[in-house]
């Protein structure tokens, strides 16, 4: 059985020292030193359902986040300054992990929030599964580009996967394994 620190380490992930050093010395901080990620809420889904419909031309619907949250998924919004900037959810089971969703902000982009939310997943998983899997349009080289670095690897293609603006996209299936 898991003790209690790592369950509340489940619920918030984050470190009130930085945000201390921040306001007294606001140079000694990053702006990803003081993102945190927690579990996601009922409450966060209207931030969440901005932000999915920023990023995707054929979104989940809010429908989709609460079925996750019924089936048990882990789910995680990452904060900014209380502002929620990007989420993840993840599914385990039978030793796999495979995330769901992955969005964050267009405005927040390129600020390593996908990174921070892709590591928390990782790190998440271990110890629960062997192998994180997950799938990508194609014409999402930046993604590709961050799984690629966080040591997933191709390992098939979903022909007509995602709906897209003149019939389907193909996916390309990712794996990283555990050690």
């Amino acid at each position: 059985m898991r003790g209690l620190v790592d369950k509340i380490k489940d619920l918030i992930l984050y470190d009130a020292d930085k945000e201390f050093y921040a306001k007294v010395f606001p140079d000694s901080v990053s702006k990803q030193d003081l993102m945190r990620i927690r579990t996601m809420t009922h409450a966060d889904l209207p931030a969440v359902m901005v932000i999915e419909r920023k990023n995707y031309p054929f979104p989940w619907g809010e429908d989709i986040f609460t079925d996750c949250f019924k089936a048990g998924y882990s789910c995680w919004v990452c904060e900014s300054q209380d502002k929620v900037v990007g989420y993840s959810l993840l599914s385990l089971a039978v030793g796999e992990a495979h995330i769901l969703n992955i969005s964050v902000d267009p405005d927040e982009q390129g600020q390593g929030i996908g990174r921070k939310m892709m590591e928390n997943a990782i790190d998440y998983s271990r110890g629960r599964a062997e192998t994180v899997f997950l799938e990508v349009r194609p014409s999402n080289t930046v993604a590709i580009t961050l799984y690629e670095r966080l040591g997933f690897n191709e390992i098939g293609i979903r022909r007509g996967y995602y709906p897209a603006e003149n019939g389907r996209e193909d996916a390309i299936m990712l794996a990283l394994q555990l050690f």
